[in-house]
């Protein structure tokens, strides 16, 4: 026979305006939705302002598995792309440039050829 616990482990979410995220507050334990409900009411709401709570069954929560997380992890290392390291020969090249490019005083210089 199957052997079930009184309690379940409930994870409590807020919003705290209509443009705010949904944030994990915290966990708890408790008989049934309506009173996980009730009791994150009573110990959250009490303390901040908040727009609207969630109470999830622990439970309905779906995580990944390890084998998922590893293959997921995997496909996300090769990020050296987004990081500015990969760009620090930019910085001799664009000195490289301003050293072959023409200054004011040699431009201005033109002015003063003779015409024949």
């Amino acid at each position: 026979m199957e052997e079930t616990s009184f309690y379940q482990e409930y994870e409590v979410f807020s919003k705290k305006s209509v443009k705010a995220p949904i944030q994990h507050q915290f966990s708890l334990l408790a008989p049934n939705e309506d009173m996980a409900l009730t009791m994150a009411l009573e110990n959250f709401m009490r303390r901040e302002d908040v727009l609207d709570v969630w109470v999830v069954k622990r439970s309905n929560i779906r995580a990944m598995t390890s084998e998922e997380r590893m293959n997921w992890t995997n496909r996300l290392d090769n990020k050296d792309y987004r990081k500015t390291k990969g760009y620090g020969y930019l910085r001799q090249k664009w000195k490289e440039k301003e050293q072959g490019m023409l200054d004011e005083k040699e431009i201005m210089s033109w002015k003063e050829v003779k015409k024949k």
